[in-house]
């Protein structure tokens, strides 16, 4: 079976999930942005709340869509305002994740996420897994079994 991990970081948390992932055969796809968030970390979490919870999209950056090979498939993003982040938003308007073996792994530095957690179970049927800071909390990647 092939297995695919697509996920967006922008504090490392991603990155940190992506390496215990790629030791268990995941194919990692990191998604960048074409528009950098802005590196003041208060004006970051107004942007990024603010485009969570109206469920915008940023522009993606030479995004590779084609998952037809893959059976798994795993979305990461971080938790922004309880929600998907916006990159996340993109990658899932443009992929067919239709017949695909399908879950989400978010990471948040304080929040539930229980409006991702219930709309990737509402429009997916998927299951979710959420990481409390894994970057600084390697136990949580313990809960990575997938």
């Amino acid at each position: 079976m092939k297995k695919l991990f697509i996920y967006f970081s922008l504090t490392n948390n991603g990155d940190v999930v992506a390496e215990a992932l790629k030791e268990k055969g995941y194919a990692i796809r990191k998604v960048k942005i074409r528009k950098k968030y802005p590196n003041n970390k208060f004006l970051m979490i107004l942007l990024g709340g603010y485009k969570a919870t109206f469920n915008k999209k940023d522009k993606l950056l030479d995004f590779n869509k084609s998952i037809i090979d893959y059976d798994k498939i795993v979305i990461g993003s971080p938790i922004w305002n309880d929600r998907i982040s916006a990159p996340i938003n993109s990658v899932l308007s443009l992929l067919d994740l239709k017949d695909k073996d399908l879950s989400f792994i978010f990471y948040s530095a304080s929040g539930k996420g229980d409006h991702a957690i219930e709309k990737v179970k509402k429009i997916y049927g998927a299951d979710s897994i959420i990481l409390k800071e894994p970057k600084t909390n390697k136990e949580e990647l313990k809960k990575l079994k997938i």
